[in-house]
């Protein structure tokens, strides 16, 4: 009979995997700014979001905080080089205003982890209680983020359009979130548990939105033309008069790995 830590062991590889594909999959956003030497309407707050949960989550991982957990360390700690790669990229094509923004965003994060680690270390004495406030706070970041593909949902009900939302990224955090579910399930981690069961549960709600307005999606047309069109009409039956600023198309990236 194969042993559970075995099978642990596996699933953690496939999930690193996955977890790593997810990761890289903003690769062409980040090649055309640097070909076109400019961030345009993308933003870096998922990115720089990101940084932070993997930080979080690295550190989870570490044995003197939660242990036999180097699987969760190694795709965090990937996820966090990675990360901070894509932010480098939005500081050195950010105008100066940008690129602040950006340095003070990372000197609280920077801060925050200092925090962390300082009382976590010097207050908390076991590995199950360091488990349990570095777990429930990264489990909150997690549920945070989440914000993020709920607004893309809600953009496709609306428009009864999938254009933007790739089904490929749809289909991958749906496999992340199940892998790492079982990861957690094999040995027991409700903290690995409720961020990847929610990563599943929106990944198929993306899958099953994908199904339904799948023949409703208008893939020749611009419909953020035809949104502000809309927008412009409300606007002028309201008296109101004034145009809305067409929408900057940008990435929403969520990478649960625990």
């Amino acid at each position: 009979m194969v042993e559970t830590g075995l099978i642990r062991t596996v699933v953690g590889i496939i999930g690193n995997v996955i977890s790593l594909g997810l990761f890289l999959s903003p690769i062409p956003t980040m090649a055309a700014i640097m070909r076109q030497k400019s961030v345009e309407n993308f933003k870096p707050d998922p990115y720089i979001a990101t940084v932070l949960n993997c930080f979080v989550w690295t550190f989870y991982g570490l044995p003197f905080v939660h242990p036999d957990s180097t699987l969760v360390v190694t795709i965090n700690g990937a996820g966090a080089a990675i990360e901070l790669f894509y932010v480098l990229i939005f500081v050195i094509f950010s105008s100066w205003g940008k690129r602040r923004k950006i340095f003070v965003a990372l000197v609280v994060e920077v801060v925050f982890m200092a925090i962390l680690i300082f009382v976590t270390l010097y207050f908390l004495h076991t590995t199950d209680d360091r488990t349990t406030v570095v777990g429930i706070i990264a489990v909150v970041f997690n549920i945070v983020m989440y914000a993020a593909p709920l607004t893309v949902m809600k953009m496709v009900i609306s428009t009864k359009s999938v254009k933007y939302m790739p089904l490929a990224l749809a289909i991958g955090n749906a496999a992340n979130g199940a892998v790492w579910v079982v990861y957690a399930c094999l040995r027991f981690d409700p903290y690995v548990l409720i961020p990847n069961g929610l990563g599943t549960l929106s990944g198929i709600l993306q899958l099953t939105l994908y199904a339904i307005f799948y023949k409703t999606t208008n893939w020749d047309g611009d419909d953020d033309e035809n949104r502000d069109d809309e927008n412009r009409s409300d606007n002028n039956s309201n008296g109101n008069g004034s145009n809305n600023n067409r929408r900057g198309r940008g990435e929403v990236q969520l990478v649960d790995v625990a």
